[in-house]
């Protein structure tokens, strides 16, 4: 029997949060998060002034016994949320170990089962989508409800990273095919020579909340290798020759740390939440702790 992508144990521990969105929900369909919509509910929302035709069971006759005129009770209406997940496939992220793709499997595993726990609708989506097989597209794309979790759960760890991709492209493109824009969670290495900016500039421009996760390996964080290497690119097959030295090293930590401060402050300005983690990292304490101290969920 495969081993399963999330113990029990933990899954269970998941269910006490929720997911948080810093905004109201502004789905069509009902679920279990507060929205802009008047409707029926046991949340008050506002007044208006009563209009010929409007259910007289809203009006407030209290109101009315001391201003002599009829004003009519809203509610909000609870919608459901959509929440996408953005999985980075490419070759890339098999590197390391574990793979950050491993690692960043279990965490979009995570947040979707918190999600469905909480009636929210999840998709999750690949980039590149050729990932995603037709056999497993239904059991990740608009899935509700924790009894899709162990569906969705099954689905996602059938996934396989492979191929080659542009971020920025990827990301637009399907930021453009999301129908209900609500929270975006994006898992990535955000390694790609051609930058972020513009993938995460276009969820933005669609009115997501957006949460960034970066995934690096410890080899990528620490290298333990030195000397004269050869470097292959996973995705290009680009070569270069270097020699890593204690000096040649210690320069590049310094710039992977100044990468990952630009990215963080990149997601600041722009009212992102930002988390880079390594794929060493352990899981429960990342999950548990980390994500609720940083506002993922609460």
């Amino acid at each position: 029997m495969p081993e399963p992508l999330l113990e029990p144990k933990l899954l269970r521990k998941l269910e006490q949060f929720q997911l948080r969105t810093g905004r109201r929900a502004r789905s069509s369909a009902r679920g279990e998060r507060r929205s802009k919509a008047h409707g029926q509910s046991v949340e008050f929302a506002d007044y208006r002034n009563y209009v010929a035709g409007d259910d007289l069971r809203y009006l407030d006759w209290n109101l009315y016994g001391r201003l002599d005129r009829f004003f009519l009770k809203l509610y909000e209406e609870e919608r459901e949320l959509s929440v996408t997940l953005f999985l980075d496939a490419s070759e890339s992220m098999t590197f390391g170990e574990p793979s950050k793709f491993s690692f960043a499997q279990k965490i979009a595993g995570a947040i979707g089962y918190v999600s469905l726990c909480g009636f929210d609708r999840v998709t999750l989506t690949a980039l590149p989508d050729t990932a995603v097989t037709p056999a497993l597209r239904s059991g990740l794309r608009s899935v509700r409800g924790r009894k899709s979790s162990l569906g969705f759960l099954q689905a996602l760890s059938q996934l396989a990273a492979g191929g080659t991709m542009t971020f920025n492209a990827a990301l637009r493109r399907a930021a453009l095919e999301t129908r209900q824009p609500g929270v975006a969670v994006v898992l990535s290495d955000f390694l790609d020579p051609a930058g972020y900016e513009t993938g995460l500039h276009a969820l933005a421009g669609r009115g997501f909340r957006i949460h960034a996760l970066q995934v690096l390996s410890p080899e990528e964080l620490a290298p333990a290798h030195a000397g004269d290497l050869r470097l292959v690119d996973s995705e290009t097959g680009a070569e270069q020759e270097v020699t890593f030295g204690r000096y040649r090293l210690k320069a590049y930590q310094r710039s992977t740390q100044n990468y990952i401060q630009r990215l963080r402050e990149f997601c600041r300005a722009r009212g992102i939440s930002f988390l880079s983690v390594s794929s060493g990292a352990p899981m429960e304490a990342l999950l548990l702790r980390e994500f609720r101290e940083t506002g993922l969920w609460g």
